[in-house]
């Protein structure tokens, strides 16, 4: 499975961005979908997540309310509002081998090779 997240760029503090993920081979109608963002010099943090059917959401809290996570059979995207100087970092989405995955990093075996975002303040 290859992933590629899109649509990430410069922006300036409190304007918004879309991120788009899509998947080659395979579609995202039967497995959970995630983003997370790895910010310079630090680790991989999770940011949203999406159950199969997109019937459940997870969010980090610092993102809570300001991001949402949706998707279709064939792209999933991170609708990325009101964003902050620390919302800096590549983005990247993955992909679970289930249909409901949460938050947890090691339960998403497929990824992409992200996108940069940085946000000016």
């Amino acid at each position: 499975v290859q992933l590629q997240a899109f649509g990430g760029g410069l922006v300036q503090a409190g304007n918004s961005l879309r991120l788009s993920c899509a998947a080659s081979r395979r579609t995202f109608s039967n497995n959970a979908v995630a983003w997370f963002r790895q910010a310079p010099g630090k680790g991989r943090d999770f940011v949203a997540s999406i159950s199969w059917n997109g019937g459940r959401t997870y969010y980090a809290d610092n993102v809570q309310g300001r991001f949402t996570i949706s998707k279709d059979n064939a792209k999933v995207y991170l609708q990325m509002n009101s964003l902050k100087a620390e919302d800096t970092a590549v983005y990247y989405c993955a992909q679970s081998r289930f249909a409901n995955s949460g938050r947890e990093l090691s339960n998403y075996p497929y990824w992409g090779q992200g996108t940069n975002v940085t946000v000016s303040s």
